[in-house]
């Protein structure tokens, strides 16, 4: 039986066909190996994942380092933000608070003032009743309208209406009178402590 080697060409020897026959084993085992590798699915199956693995390991870093970074990003924002806010915010405060204690000392001055100016008026009217009360009367209606009248411009927008009041309904000046002086002395009481 004969025998074909590649290329044509025949063994020349008995060495020379060991030798071809060698080099096709060697071709063979390699094309073998190849062909092993390609039906070894499971394999490539395990390599891929490995790659896929590897890949979102890396996606994965890179995804929360890019998340930390927008992160510090924005508590920085806050952080500015917030300060920025408080600063407004103590700023108003402290305008507020020396508004209003503008307002408080005006508002104690006019009320002093107010309550010195009853609280006398009071004190003239209570004069006039123990002598008589008709004359007292009429007495306390023209003290209280001309106190009313003397008073309604340093006295504040808000009590002007119940001064006016009493003006014209002089019975119940005198209470009123009375209870200005009451409010006067708690109002002086009350200061003479707090200034101490």
């Amino acid at each position: 039986m004969t025998h074909r080697t590649p290329h044509g060409s025949g063994a020349k020897g008995p060495d020379e066909l060991r030798q071809q026959i060698e080099q096709t084993r060697y071709q063979l085992g390699d094309t073998v190996a190849q062909l092993m590798e390609k039906a070894d699915v499971k394999g490539r199956a395990r390599a891929r994942a490995a790659d896929l693995r590897d890949k979102a390991g890396a996606m994965t870093v890179q995804l929360r380092a890019s998340a930390a970074h927008a992160g510090h990003d924005m508590q920085d924002k806050a952080a500015r933000a917030g300060h920025a806010v408080q600063g407004g915010a103590a700023k108003a405060g402290h305008a507020v608070q020396g508004t209003a204690a503008k307002a408080g000392h005006a508002m104690q001055g006019s009320a002093v003032k107010a309550g010195h100016a009853v609280q006398g008026s009071a004190v003239k009217a209570g004069h006039a009743v123990q002598g008589s009360a008709v004359k007292a009367g009429h007495a306390v209606q023209g003290r209280a309208a001309g106190a009313g009248h003397s008073l309604e411009g340093s006295v504040p927008q808000p009590l002007r209406g119940a001064l006016r009041r009493g003006v014209r309904h002089p019975g119940p000046v005198i209470a009123v009178g009375v209870l200005g002086a009451a409010a006067v002395a708690a109002g002086i009481a009350w200061r003479r402590q707090h200034h101490r």
